[in-house]
């Protein structure tokens, strides 16, 4: 008769046994890693002027003069490298410009331009949007008033 060890019956009893092993179940599929967050696009200054010199904003403000002609919204932004913002430009309620322009680095500055008809007088603004039309920035001022 076959006599098992002390130790061969602790190994036995510790394993639970000799069973065999179940591989024909798929293992499950390992978690996919969670996406990087997509970067914060920031407006890190927004104006409204009269031209840009030097791709810096001149004759900032928030009131202009009916005969003013056309207006710049000049925008430095960060954290939008490769991606675009539009400036969408409003006379009182009514959308009267959307410029979609494309950021090559963070920090960016760029800008539109928007003719300004001498008897569009009132209330204005811009809205900086980033690329799915999130305002970011709102910039109110008055034409000829």
């Amino acid at each position: 008769m076959t006599r098992i060890t002390p130790f061969i019956a602790l190994v036995l009893l510790g394993t639970g046994g000799l069973a065999a092993q179940d591989t024909t179940k798929a293992a499950a599929p390992a978690a996919a890693p969670a996406a990087a967050p997509a970067a914060a696009v920031d407006v890190a200054e927004a104006v409204v002027a009269k031209a840009v010199v030097d791709r810096q904003p001149q004759d900032t403000g928030s009131t202009f003069p009916a005969d003013v002609g056309q207006l710049v919204c000049w925008t430095k932004v960060t954290g939008a490298e490769g991606a675009s913002i539009h400036h969408v430009w409003f006379h009182g309620d009514t959308q009267v410009g959307d410029v979609e322009l494309q950021v090559g680095g963070s920090p960016w500055r760029t800008w539109s331009k928007k003719t300004v008809p001498a008897d569009w007088t009132g209330a204005w603004h811009v809205e900086v949007r980033d690329a799915a039309g999130t305002v970011l920035k709102r910039i109110d001022f008055t034409v000829g008033q």
